[in-house]
């Protein structure tokens, strides 16, 4: 059950950030953000009745503090969506929120499988592979890179102080990760004096974005509460496949060779780690 949780969850993670590339196109990131992290808690103070779970003011702090780190990771996600090639993006983004679980792990004493070690590596060089690009006979800028890789750390730490929270509490934890992650983003719009009124046509897709993404929130606690952490998060960074499904249907988006083999590389290097990393 924890491996069919997981890998729909990582299918719906895929479809909200497709939702949330598109949205950026026609409106600002904060915007964009703020709305749709709007529209989850919405979705989950809807849910917290339906579902088994007691407030927990621990749950409740840990998921604060994933609130913050995940609003960062999607604020960053979603602008180098808006400037990046989405199909290079998303799996530089996530081998790197893959691998931070795994290297948690092993500070906390778990020990996985020789393979599970091949497999960041691995991601790591998928991420050198995937940032080649030429747009006007250049290369992906190395600010897109960059800021790639700090939505993935960004991710990756979500995923870690979710996982730190108490069992027993249910969905409050993502109750307060959306508090902090909503408060945190409006307070940015306020000091950078940004509206966040959205684009014509894009609030639809914004809604869409933001309750995809609490849904695939709540498989992941579900997935993350029945098995290893290291196990889950790898399993779930799966989601560049749907991702990357839609941009080449919709969008009709092209990789160069080297960042097809970055993009099988990265791929693989997930895929490895989660099949390592089970018991």
């Amino acid at each position: 059950m924890t491996v069919i949780l997981a890998t729909a969850c990582a299918i719906v993670y895929g479809t909200a950030d497709f939702f949330g590339g598109l949205a950026t196109r026609r409106s600002q990131v904060l915007s964009v953000v703020a709305l749709s992290q709007t529209a989850g808690l919405a979705l989950i103070l809807g849910l917290l009745p339906l579902l088994p779970g007691a407030y927990d003011g621990t749950a409740l702090s840990w998921g604060l503090a994933a609130g913050l780190s995940g609003a960062a990771g999607l604020v960053l996600f979603y602008r180098a969506l808006a400037t990046g090639v989405m199909s290079v993006v998303a799996p530089t983004t996530a081998v790197t929120s893959a691998a931070l679980p795994v290297v948690f792990g092993l500070a906390s004493g778990e020990r996985p499988q020789v393979w599970a070690l091949v497999g960041v590596a691995l991601a790591l060089g998928a991420v050198l592979l995937v940032s080649q690009d030429r747009s006007e006979g250049g290369r992906v800028s190395l600010p897109v890179v960059l800021t790639s890789l700090a939505a993935g750390a960004g991710f990756g730490g979500f995923f870690i102080l979710l996982a730190m929270a108490p069992h027993e509490a249910g969905l409050w934890p993502l109750v307060g990760a959306r508090m902090s992650s909503v408060s945190a983003v409006a307070l940015l719009a306020l000091l950078t004096r940004r509206g966040l009124r959205p684009g014509p046509g894009s609030l639809h897709i914004i809604v869409a974005a933001g309750v995809l993404d609490m849904a695939a929130n709540v498989l992941y606690l579900l997935a993350q509460r029945g098995g290893l952490l290291s196990l889950v998060a790898v399993l779930v960074s799966l989601y560049p496949a749907s991702t990357l499904l839609l941009a080449r249907q919709v969008l009709g988006e092209r990789l160069r060779a080297v960042q097809v083999a970055g993009v099988v590389c990265a791929l693989a290097a997930v895929a490895l780690i989660a099949v390592a990393q089970h018991p």
